[in-house]
C-alpha cells in the first residue's frame, strides 16, 4: 500500500525515514529569524552501510498511537500501523530517496520483468534460507498469498487497497519452491511496488487476515533482522529485539522501542534525552531542539505526503455536493498553510493533487482550478442550495442548523490554531463548527467509524508513482476514500486509466479523472511541505528520507 493516513497536527513522532503524522504550526505568521529551511528532496536521515553502525545501543522512538488492528493491509490499518510492522515484518524490496525501487539481498536474489504476449511478467528468486519466524519458508506461496488477499476478488478480506494486485492474472510456482513468476494482465508499468513484503500463508483465511492483527503484533508471521519483544496495548509501549533465526546481517541495535505519546510529551521526552529524535515541523518545537545545540541535528526533507481536510458525505448535513462545495469555497487554504508553516521561514505554493507533487514531473494543480476562496460565492453556493442565515447568523433548513463537528486529535498548540480559524472562516459564511477534543490514541477510531463531520489527516505516500494507487483515493469502496464520495461511474473509470499500458498514458489520463474525482468535493489538499526531524548526533539511517526505505539492519549509531 503506498498510501497511509496519519493525523494533521503537529510532528511530533519520527518512524524510520518517515515523518509519521502531518505538521501544523502556530497560530500567527512571521518568521523566525532562523536560517531558512533548507530541503533535500533525496531524503536527509545520515545514509550510512552496515559497515559504518557500531553495534550494541539502543533506539527509543514517540508513536502517536498503537491501535487496535496492527494489520498493515487491512483497511483500518494507519501509518502508525505501518511504522511498527515495518520492524518485524518481511522488507522484500528497498527504495531510494527518489523512489527508485531494488531488490532486498536479504530476502531476494533476483528480480527481473519482461512482457511476453502483451503481458508483463516478473520473476522473483527468494534466498533459500528466507523462512517466517515460525519455520515456514518464504516462498512462491507467500506472494501467492499477498495476492489472493489483496487483489479484491474475495470481499472477506477487509483490505486497504487492492491496486495492482487486481492486475495480476496469476502468481505461480517456477523453477522450485524458491522462485515464483507472477504474471499480470496486461503490460504494467508498475510492478516494481508491488511486493514491498508478503504475507505469511496463514493469512490466506480471511478471518485470520481480519482478526489475526487485533491488539497484537504476531510474530510468528515476521521475518527479518528484529523480532517483537513486548507489546504493551494498555501501557503504550512496544519493543522490538534482535531475531536470533535472521539469517542476514545482524541488526545492529539491542532494543528498539516505540512510546505512545501526545505532542507536548514527545518533546519534553526529547530534550529529557528520553527519546532520540521527534519531528520539529512546527515554531515551537524547532524553536526547542535549536536550543539545545550540539546536542541535536535537525534532519530535513520534502515531505512526500499531502495533508487534507475530509467532508464526511454521508453525514447528514453534508450529503448535498453544493453544501460541500459552498463550504470549501469558504475556506481560505493559504491561511490554513501559514499556521501549517509558521516560523519555519518556508514556503510553497498550494497542491492540487494527490496523485503527484508539486516537485515531479506532470503535476497538475488539479484542485486549484476548481475551487478558489472566496466567501461570497460560498454564500451563494449555500443559499442556493436552501442554507439561509437565521438570526444568530448560523444558516438553518428544514429547521436545522448548518452545525458541524469538527474531530481535533491530539494536543499540539498548531493544530488547536487551525481548529480557531476553521471556525472562524466557517462563521464568516454562516456555517458553525464544532469542535470536538480526542486523544491521538483515538485517531484509527475516528476514521473506522466516520465519527466526524470535518476531519484533518494526511495521506503519506511510499511511492512517487501515485498514479498506480488512484484508486486508493478515489474509488468508491476505498477504505482511505474517508469522505464516502465517488460514483460507479467514476469507479469504472478508473479501471480504465490503469489498463492503459505505459505510465506516460496514465498520467496523462490521471488528471481528468482527478478533476472528476475532487468535483465530489469531499477531500481538500492545503499543505505539503518540509519532513523535519530533531536527531540525536550519529544516528544513521533516521530521518526525512522522501521516499526511501532501508534495511532494518542498517539502523542504528554510527562508529
Amino acid at each position: 500500500m503506498t498510501k497511509t493516513t496519519m493525523r494533521a497536527g503537529v510532528a511530533a513522532a519520527v518512524s524510520v525515514l518517515a515523518l509519521t503524522l502531518a505538521s501544523c504550526g502556530s497560530d500567527s505568521s512571521g518568521g523566525s529569524g532562523a536560517a531558512p529551511v533548507q530541503i533535500k528532496f533525496d531524503g536527509d536521515y545520515n545514509e550510512k552501510a552496515w559497515e559504518d553502525v557500531r553495534q550494541g545501543g539502543t533506539l527509543t522512538l514517540a508513536i502517536n498511537e498503537i491501535a487496535e488492528q496492527q494489520n498493515p493491509d487491512h483497511g483500518d490499518a494507519t501509518g502508525y500501523t505501518s511504522t511498527l510492522a515495518g520492524w518485524y515484518l518481511p522488507q522484500v524490496t528497498l527504495m531510494d530517496g527518489k523512489g527508485t525501487v531494488r531488490a532486498n539481498p536479504d530476502y531476494l536474489t533476483g528480480m527481473k520483468d519482461e512482457v511476453k504476449d502483451g503481458k508483463t511478467v516478473v520473476t522473483y528468486d527468494i534466498r533459500p534460507e528466507a523462512a517466517f519466524n515460525d519455520g515456514t519458508p518464504i516462498d512462491w506461496r507467500a506472494f501467492e498469498t499477498t495476492w489472493k488477499a489483496l487483489n479484491g476478488s474475495n470481499p472477506d478480506y477487509i483490505v486497504s487497497a487492492t491496486d495492482g494486485f487486481e492486475a495480476i492474472e496469476s502468481v505461480v510456482r517456477g523453477e522450485n519452491d524458491k522462485q515464483v513468476v507472477v504474471t499480470y494482465n496486461r503490460e504494467f508499468p508498475w510492478w516494481f511496488n508491488q511486493f514491498s513484503s508478503v504475507l505469511h500463508p496463514a493469512l490466506r483465511d480471511p478471518e485470520v487476515f481480519n482478526k489475526g492483527f487485533l491488539s497484537k503484533l504476531p510474530d510468528q508471521w515476521g521475518a527479518g533482522p528484529y523480532k517483537v519483544g513486548t507489546a504493551d496495548f494498555q501501557g503504550g509501549t512496544v519493543t522490538f529485539v534482535p531475531n536470533e533465526k535472521w539469517w542476514g546481517p545482524k541488526g545492529r541495535l539491542d532494543t528498539v522501542t516505540f512510546r505512545q505519546m501526545e505532542s507536548q510529551a514527545s518533546l519534553n521526552a526529547f530534550k529529557a534525552g528520553e527519546i532520540d529524535a521527534t519531528g520539529v515541523a512546527d515554531k515551537e518545537r524547532l524553536a526547542a531542539a535549536r536550543q539545545m545545540g550540539d546536542k541535536v541535528e535537525i534532519r530535513t526533507s520534502m515531505r512526500t505526503a499531502n495533508v487534507l481536510l475530509t467532508l464526511n458525505s454521508k453525514a447528514p448535513l453534508l450529503k448535498d455536493v453544493q453544501v460541500r462545495k459552498g463550504i470549501m469555497t469558504g475556506i481560505d487554504r493559504s491561511q490554513m498553510a501559514a499556521i501549517q508553516f509558521n516560523g519555519l521561514d518556508y514556503t510553497e505554493k498550494l497542491p492540487g493533487s494527490f496523485v503527484m507533487f508539486q516537485f515531479q514531473d506532470g503535476y497538475k494543480d488539479i484542485f486549484g482550478d476548481l475551487v478558489s476562496f472566496n466567501p461570497d460565492e460560498a454564500r451563494k453556493i449555500l443559499d442556493d442550495a436552501g442554507w439561509t442565515v437565521g438570526g444568530d447568523g448560523v444558516r438553518e433548513k428544514d429547521g436545522q442548523k448548518l452545525s458541524l463537528k469538527y474531530v481535533l486529535v491530539g494536543d499540539d498548540q498548531g493544530s488547536k490554531a487551525l481548529a480557531t480559524a476553521l471556525q472562524k472562516m466557517l462563521k464568516d459564511i454562516g456555517v458553525d463548527l464544532q469542535v470536538q477534543s480526542r486523544p491521538s490514541s483515538d485517531f484509527a477510531k475516528i476514521l473506522e467509524t466516520k465519527d466526524f463531520d470535518v476531519f484533518a489527516s494526511a495521506f503519506n505516500s511510499g511511492s512517487p508513482d501515485g498514479v498506480a494507487y488512484f484508486g486508493q483515493v478515489y474509488a468508491s469502496d476505498s477504505t482511505l476514500n474517508n469522505s464516502g464520495t465517488g460514483t460507479p461511474e467514476l469507479d469504472r473509470k478508473i479501471a480504465e486509466l490503469q489498463k492503459l499500458p505505459t505510465a506516460k498514458e496514465q498520467i496523462e489520463k490521471s488528471h481528468e479523472l482527478e478533476k472528476e474525482g475532487l468535483s465530489t468535493y469531499g477531500i481538500m489538499p492545503w499543505a505539503n511541505g518540509p519532513a523535519m526531524s530533531a536527531v540525536k548526533p550519529g544516528l544513521a539511517n533516521i530521518g526525512p528520507a522522501a521516499f526511501a526505505s532501508v534495511a532494518k539492519e542498517n539502523i542504528g549509531w554510527e562508529k
